[in-house]
């Protein structure tokens, strides 16, 4: 267990490095901040390696096998109207316990933060449910996408919608897929493959997530249709000057306790739920139990330290450089910067590195986590640079969310429906913590320095986050179909029609009853 500790603390040590040192350098030059300032940004670096270290270690060996566990034995139960509501439930669940839904509802004008969570969670919870029952009834992916999203594209343009709630209601469509999420529902579907076996059990083991990225955007959207109040001119809090080093001590460790009891009362759901779960169907055995909870407590260590280094170190950092940057006659700056945060922030999410290692697990290499993680960077860093023109222009959310989500559902008929059903899972997971943590306030900071509303101009970068990788994962997809076309070669004397597997580096050879792999 030790080794494999360290080789994930390794992980993400690269995973967080790089961004690190983008903003220290900025600390250096552009926006120099105090000593006090740099070592919280400092203390905050080292918190998130150890904390997504851990994370990624508890996830492998409680989360996911939790997750695929429930997965399969609903499977097996072949109950319509047992599974549905146990969906629903699992959905709720494991929302209300995602700390980054709670981070957006915290900072967001436009509800009281309860309400919104809640709503939220009843959303994804309606659509982890109907993502089962699109899997049980053989719906293709990509009509149903095209029908969800044109509705709620229609709703969000009605007349009933304030402007104001449009970014948010499709921010929390990005930030309910996350560190807790992802692994639990990526293994329901990896439980449900396990199970089924036959030939498009591997693409339906995928899309659950980005099923249940578009409940939330309609139940917030509900709720600004049944709101009649204005939303109040956001104003951000002055960052903290501090004095004294142990003055930065103090807050981590004050922090320390409020996180604890945020993520034991997240967690503590699912373990209640599992533990209920498996007195009456699982029954699993003691070695596996054991290993489990030994996993969720690494989990639970890794998650409270990932959240106070993110919301401690991260977020007032992010709010200052957005604010210094756009108030001090860098706001074009913010583009090139924003883009190369966004390249290298995304493999820092805890939840990516769970999507890319279960991606290469299922389709066995010829999906793999580099080519994957290379096209979801790419993704989030032309993301956030449309994101920082926002910032500075003003541009609705729409021109850029509307024309992406058509393009990326005309794709989805072109592509291998498993490149479709990873790509929307990949957007709600590139959208984790870190963005709602640093590049929300980031954005939020900027805003408030250029004299624009908050709610429309900052909010919304979440949204473009989760929207570009639909785009980038696809055309991976239309590269991989163009590599891999038939074409013809002699063996010993014989010709046979074969296929290059860019994916997976090799070479499939056709003959009327079988593939075989060279």
């Amino acid at each position: 267990m030790q080794k494999n500790l360290m080789e994930k603390i390794r992980e993400s040590l690269g995973s967080v490095l790089p961004v690190a040192a983008i903003v220290f350098l900025l600390m250096l030059s552009i926006v120099p901040v105090s000593g006090e300032m740099f070592f919280m940004f400092f203390i905050g670096t080292i918190m998130l390696v150890v904390g997504i270290g851990l994370f990624t270690l508890g996830a492998d060996t409680s989360m996911i096998i939790i997750g695929e566990e429930i997965g399969a034995k609903l499977v097996r139960l072949k109950k319509i109207w047992l599974i549905l509501p146990v969906c629903f439930i699992i959905g709720v669940l494991v929302t209300v316990a995602e700390p980054d839904l709670k981070v957006l509802a915290d900072q967001t004008p436009i509800v009281e933060s309860q309400v919104m969570i809640w709503a939220v969670g009843i959303g994804v919870g309606v659509f982890l449910a109907l993502a089962f029952l699109r899997i049980f009834l053989q719906i293709k992916i990509s009509v149903l996408f095209v029908i969800l999203y044109a509705f709620v594209f229609i709703f969000a343009c009605s007349p009933l919608i304030s402007s104001g709630f449009i970014p948010t209601a499709f921010d929390s469509g990005g930030v309910t897929t996350g560190p807790i999420t992802v692994p639990f529902i990526m293994a329901l579907g990896l439980g449900l493959s396990s199970i089924r076996g036959d030939k498009t059990s591997e693409e339906d083991s995928f899309g659950l997530v980005a099923m249940c990225s578009i409940g939330p955007i309609l139940t917030v959207l509900i709720l600004g249709a049944s709101s009649n109040t204005d939303i109040p001119q956001q104003t951000l809090s002055p960052i903290g000057e501090y004095d004294f080093v142990s003055e930065v001590f103090r807050q981590f460790t004050h922090a320390l306790p409020h996180y604890m009891k945020d993520v034991a009362m997240a967690i503590l759901p699912i373990v209640v739920f599992f533990l209920f779960f498996n007195a009456i169907s699982l029954k699993l055995d003691k070695k596996t139990l054991i290993k489990i909870f030994v996993g969720l407590i690494y989990t639970y260590i890794g998650l409270v330290l990932f959240l106070t280094g993110a919301n401690i170190g991260f977020m007032p950092i992010g709010q200052y450089l957005g604010e210094s940057l756009a108030g001090g006659g860098y706001s074009w700056i913010l583009i090139p910067i924003g883009m190369i945060i966004g390249y290298f922030i995304v493999s820092a999410e805890p939840a990516v590195h769970v999507l890319k290692q279960q991606v290469e697990t299922i389709t066995e290499g010829r999906i793999s986590a580099k080519a994957l993680g290379l096209s979801l960077a790419i993704g989030v860093a032309s993301s956030v640079g449309i994101a920082m023109i926002r910032v500075i222009t003003g541009i609705s959310i729409l021109w850029f969310l509307i024309p992406g989500y058509a393009l990326a559902l005309i794709i989805s008929f072109l592509v291998p429906p498993i490149f479709t059903s990873v790509a929307f899972d990949a957007g709600g997971v590139a959208s984790g913590p870190l963005t709602a943590t640093f590049l929300l306030p980031l954005a939020m900071g900027a805003s408030f320095a250029a004299g624009g509303n908050m709610a429309e101009d900052a909010f919304g970068i979440v949204a473009m986050v989760a929207m570009t990788p639909l785009l980038t994962i696809q055309i991976l997809g239309l590269i991989s179909k163009f590599k891999t076309a038939p074409k013809t070669t002699a063996i010993e004397g014989q010709v046979f029609p074969i296929r290059l597997d860019a994916a997976c580096d090799t070479v499939v050879i056709l003959d009327n009853k079988e593939e075989s792999r060279v």
